[in-house]
């Protein structure tokens, strides 16, 4: 089996060219995009909706996934929102998932998640791969559970890029 090494990355903070240089200098090979809606909102981040992003890409020869199964549902999200509100926290300022949030992804996409079959499934020759939802911080996102579980169950590295 593959051993690939695995970073995450979020696209709120970076700018355009600094998101793509970050991702070449990781030297990822296959970008695995976890969202379930594929577009970001406002020009700034523009670069990261589907069409754009994966053109991009493509021009940099970093294959590109769409795993819509790995990202949670609206009722995952919409439990987060509510903390997010009572907190009075902007989603894109968010530094942490709620516990309700991380009991409910584990319960509905982790819990029948197999990490040596999703491996298993990419390309044979992927070296570098990239989980990347939006959140800044890997700890306000799921991107950062998934990691961990990968990291865990397979012993594979992980970076989260910043």
């Amino acid at each position: 089996m593959l051993k690939p090494r695995i970073v995450t990355i979020g696209v709120y903070g970076f700018e355009e060219e600094e998101f793509f240089a970050a991702l070449a200098n990781a030297r990822v090979d296959l970008f695995c995009d976890v969202r379930r809606r594929r577009g970001v909102r406002g020009a700034r981040y523009a670069f990261a909706n589907s069409q754009r992003l994966q053109a991009r890409l493509a021009e940099m020869g970093i294959r590109y996934l769409h795993r819509q199964d790995l990202a949670p549902d609206n009722d995952i999200r919409q439990a987060q929102y509510a903390v997010d509100k009572s907190q009075k926290v902007a989603k894109r300022q968010r530094e942490v998932l709620s516990p309700e949030f991380i009991t409910a992804y584990g319960e509905r996409v982790l819990s029948s998640f197999d990490s040596r079959a999703f491996v298993e499934s990419l390309p044979a020759d992927t070296q570098v791969l990239a989980l990347f939802c939006v959140e800044r911080a890997p700890e306000a996102c799921h991107r950062l559970l998934l990691a961990e579980k990968l990291a865990q169950d397979l012993g594979l590295e992980l970076e989260h890029i910043r």
